[in-house]
């Protein structure tokens, strides 16, 4: 059984597909009730989730709020008396430099891609403990190993979920409950046209023009990645084959990270 945080669109419906698919009984989540139901209807309705007689539920939730968190992790529990994996995603913060950016977007920046990471994990590991197996994935950015200009909130804040994890890392390992954080690189998503759009209306360009100058000539593989590319890592890294693969940080960029690590 998988909770799957901002799953109704983008890598997070990407990985709730994948786990069906294999399946898994998947908890899925958006602020948008038709968004949301949408996304449970489509991938009931896939051949591969049929066969493996895997299921999406769709949950009203906002993970920035304590109270919707409960109402997400709360019925999943009624309904199957356990939680094996937890993929916590939210939607990316406004992009700008750090001159530019008010208290209050730091704030909900936090709230959002830092503290409801916390909760989400707050909420399920007790039951992971009792069972001696989990899975925690946490879906961050590439940024964190190579920060990216004009995304102050997403390299500073994401890399504090690294942090979490690490730490999460030591102390559930002798629980049997194993966390890795997933870093998406440029990938084909809503997401990313945002912020390609938002960077040709500030140069003055095309939107093709700026995909070519922000993307794909950082990218060795010349190419965007698909949202089912990064899906695969995290299907792998929540089955019973990933045992001994723990505390890791893994980036799915097709090489645009130049560092060694």
């Amino acid at each position: 059984m998988a909770i799957v945080a901002g799953s109704s669109r983008g890598l997070g419906r990407a990985i709730a597909e994948g786990l069906a698919a294999e399946g898994a009984r998947v908890v899925i989540c958006s602020r948008t009730p038709d968004a949301v139901a949408r996304a449970a209807a489509a991938i009931n309705g896939l051949d591969a989730c049929r066969a493996s007689g895997g299921e999406a539920v769709p949950v009203v939730a906002d993970v920035s709020r304590p109270d919707d968190i409960d109402r997400l992790v709360g019925p999943a529990l009624d309904r199957w008396g356990r939680i094996d994996i937890l993929v916590t995603n939210a939607g990316g913060p406004p992009s700008g430099p750090v001159a530019s950016l008010t208290d209050a977007q730091w704030t909900l920046a936090v709230e959002t891609l830092l503290l409801s990471v916390v909760r989400l994990s707050r909420a399920v590991i007790p039951t992971m403990q009792k069972q001696r197996w989990g899975r925690i994935l946490h879906v961050a950015s590439f940024t964190v190993k190579q920060p990216l200009s004009n995304l102050a909130l997403s390299n500073a804040v994401r890399l504090a979920v690294v942090g979490l994890a690490k730490t999460q890392t030591v102390e559930l390992a002798p629980y049997n409950i194993l966390v890795n954080t997933l870093c998406p690189g440029p990938i084909a998503t809503d997401r990313l046209n945002e912020l390609t759009q938002q960077y040709a209306k500030r140069e003055g360009t095309s939107f093709e023009d700026a995909k070519q100058r922000l993307w794909l000539s950082q990218i060795p593989l010349g190419r965007l990645g698909e949202p089912r590319e990064f899906a695969d890592l995290a299907v792998f890294l929540a089955s019973d084959r990933a045992s001994f693969l723990t505390g890791g940080t893994y980036q799915v960029d097709g090489g645009a990270v130049r560092g060694p690590f």
